[in-house]
C-alpha cells in the first residue's frame, strides 16, 4: 500500500508537487506517466524514503525493491555477485539471471557488460531483494526486443501478488505490464 497525501515538494525554485494526492492499493500495476521533469522520479525517491524534504504525508507500507534509471551495480561484484549479495540464495541469484537471459554470463564484471546485460543484473537484482512493492523507474531502457519483452513477462509473473509503480514514457511498455496509467501533470 502506497499512501501519499497532500505532498508539497520543490526543487530549488520549481515546485514539483503542490498538494499532489495518491493512493494505491497491496497489490496491482501501475505507471506513473507524464512530460520530463514532472516529478515522476522525484514521486519515486519519496515513496521509498530516498527523499525526505517534502510537506504533507506519505506512507509505504512493505518493503521496497527499487530498480532506478541508473543501473547501480557494485563494480567489484560478478553479475552472480550483484544478485546473491541481496538475497543470500545462490539457487534463487543463478535463476534470476538466468530467467533475465544471462545464465552463461554470471561471472562477468559490470565493466565487461554491455549496457543491456548490466540492465538486467540490475532487475533480477531487484526482484532478487525480499519486497512487498516494486519501483521501476525507466527499467527497459537499453532492452531491445525480444528480451524485454521476456524480461516484462517475467515481472508480471514474479509479481502478480505484489505491488508494481513504474516510471514509464513508453504506453507499449505500460500495456505489456499491465499497468493502470496514472498522468503526473
Amino acid at each position: 500500500m502506497i499512501s501519499v497525501k497532500n505532498l508539497k515538494k520543490r526543487c530549488d525554485d520549481n515546485v514539483v508537487f503542490d498538494g499532489f494526492s495518491l493512493e494505491l492499493p497491496d497489490r496491482g500495476a501501475f505507471a506513473l506517466t507524464g512530460p520530463s521533469g514532472s516529478g515522476k522520479t522525484t514521486l519515486l525517491r519519496v515513496i521509498c524514503g530516498l527523499d525526505r524534504d517534502y510537506g504533507g504525508e506519505v506512507e509505504c507500507g512493505g518493503a521496497v525493491s527499487y530498480v532506478f534509471q541508473e543501473n547501480r551495480l557494485f563494480p567489484t561484484l560478478s553479475a552472480y555477485g550483484n544478485v546473491f549479495e541481496v538475497c543470500r540464495d545462490k539457487e534463487k541469484a543463478l535463476s534470476l539471471l538466468s530467467s533475465v537471459g544471462l545464465g552463461g554470463d554470471t561471472d562477468k564484471y559490470p565493466a565487461q557488460m554491455s549496457g543491456g546485460m548490466a540492465r538486467r543484473v540490475a532487475i533480477a537484482r531487484a526482484l532478487a531483494f525480499p519486497h512487498d512493492i516494486l519501483l521501476l523507474d525507466e527499467p527497459f531502457t537499453a532492452l531491445d526486443g525480444q528480451i524485454k519483452a521476456e524480461v516484462i513477462e517475467l515481472i508480471k509473473r514474479l509479481e502478480a501478488d505484489k505491488l508494481i509503480l513504474a516510471v514509464s514514457h513508453d504506453p507499449d511498455e505500460v500495456a505489456a505490464l499491465g499497468c493502470r496509467e496514472i498522468r503526473i501533470k
